[in-house]
C-alpha cells in the first residue's frame, strides 16, 4: 500500500463501522431527492458557497443553526419561523441572524427548480455540512427526507445548552436526546469555528464563583491578559471573541488542544477538560498522531448524522413549506 491508502482505509472502516449504530430514523434516506429534485443538494451547496464568499462568518452560524433546530422540537425547521415569540426571537438564537438569509435564498432557488419538494429542515441539515466543508472540515453524507414542523415557540428554547452549564447538565441535556458523552464532546468540538460574546464568559475573568475580582484559576495565566484586553471589566459585553483561539476560521483540532492548554473560553468548554469522562474523549482525539484530525472529522460527521435524527417528521407528518420563515 502507498502511504495514503492506510489513511483512506481507516476512514472507510470508521465510517462504515459507526453507521449501523446510528439508528437512522425511519423515512430518511441518502439521495431522498434523487428522482424528484436531483439538483437539490447541489443547489444548497452552491447557495452556501455564494454567501460564504461574501461573508465567511456564516459558516459557524449555519452549523449552530442546525444544532439549535434539532435540540428544540427536533430537526424540523421550527427555528426559521418569523413572528412574535417564535424560536428565532429567543435570546440563544439572536446571534444566528446571518444564517437565516442563506436558508431563505436556498429555498427560493429550490422552489424555482422544483416547487414544493425540498423541506426547510433538510436545507438546514445540508447547509450545516456545507459550512463545515468550506472551513476545511471533512464532508459527510446527509440523510434527507425531513418535513417541516408547524410549531415554533420561544419558550421551548429553554432546553438549549447554556455556556454556563455544568458537565452534568450538559450530559443530561444530550442524553435526553439520545446522544452520549462521545457525541457531546464531538459536537461541542464544533466550537473550532465561530465566536462568542464577552458577556457569556466575563464571570471567568472578573467574578469567578461570585468572588469579585477573582479570575478562574483554570485559565492559563499568559492567556488571561489577552482575554481581559478583549473583554474589559466595564466594557461592552457584546464584543465577540473566537471560541478556538488562533484558529477560529478553520475546522480542525485546535479547539481541543486549547482545552488542554487552559485556553477554553466558556465555562461549558472548560468543563469538558475538568471532567474525567469527557477529558478522556478529548485526549482520545488528540492521541492519534497524524490521524487525529481525520478521526475527529469522521466522528463529527457521524455525530451530526445521529443528531440529525432527533424528532424528525417524515412521511405524511408535517409540511413542505413554501417559504422557510412562515408556515403554509
Amino acid at each position: 500500500m502507498g502511504c495514503l491508502e492506510p489513511v483512506l482505509f481507516l476512514a472507510f472502516m470508521l465510517a462504515t463501522a459507526a453507521s449501523p449504530a446510528l439508528g437512522q430514523a425511519d423515512g430518511l434516506s441518502v439521495g431522498f431527492y434523487s428522482t424528484n429534485c436531483s439538483m437539490a443538494e447541489e443547489i444548497v451547496t452552491q447557495t452556501v458557497r455564494d454567501h460564504f464568499k461574501k461573508n465567511s462568518a456564516i459558516a459557524p452560524k449555519l452549523l449552530r443553526l442546525h444544532f439549535h433546530d434539532c435540540f428544540v422540537q427536533g430537526c424540523e425547521g421550527s427555528i426559521l419561523i418569523d413572528g412574535n415569540d417564535t424560536e428565532k426571537t429567543a435570546i440563544p438564537n439572536l446571534s444566528l441572524e446571518l444564517a437565516f438569509p442563506v436558508i431563505d435564498d436556498a429555498k427560493a432557488r429550490l422552489e424555482a427548480e422544483c416547487p414544493g419538494v425540498v423541506s426547510c429542515a433538510d436545507i438546514v441539515a445540508l447547509a450545516a455540512r456545507d459550512a463545515v466543508v468550506l472551513t476545511k472540515g471533512l464532508s459527510w453524507t446527509v440523510w434527507t427526507g425531513r418535513r417541516d414542523g408547524n410549531v415554533s415557540s420561544a419558550f421551548d428554547t429553554f432546553v438549549l445548552p447554556s455556556p454556563f452549564d455544568s458537565i452534568d447538565t450538559q450530559k443530561q441535556t444530550f442524553s435526553d436526546l439520545g446522544l452520549d458523552t462521545k457525541d457531546l464532546v464531538t459536537l461541542v468540538g464544533g466550537h473550532t469555528i465561530g465566536t462568542t460574546a464577552c458577556q457569556f464568559f466575563s464571570d471567568r475573568l472578573y467574578d469567578f464563583n461570585n468572588t469579585n475580582g477573582t479570575s478562574d484559576p483554570a485559565i492559563n495565566s499568559h492567556f488571561l491578559p489577552k482575554l481581559e484586553k478583549l473583554c474589559p471589566q466595564n466594557g461592552d459585553g457584546t464584543n465577540r471573541v473566537v471560541l478556538d483561539w488562533g484558529s477560529g476560521n478553520r475546522f480542525d483540532l485546535s479547539y481541543f488542544f486549547n482545552l488542554g492548554k487552559g485556553q477554553a473560553i466558556l465555562d461549558s468548554d472548560e468543563a469538558l477538560w475538568a471532567d474525567n469522562s469527557t477529558r478522556e474523549v478529548v485526549e482520545g482525539y488528540l492521541g492519534n498522531g497524524g490521524l487525529s484530525g481525520l478521526i475527529f472529522d469522521i466522528e463529527f460527521g457521524n455525530s451530526m448524522v445521529k443528531m440529525g435524527n432527533i424528532g424528525v417528521l417524515t412521511g405524511n407528518n408535517g409540511d413542505i413549506r413554501k417559504v422557510c420563515s412562515s408556515f403554509n
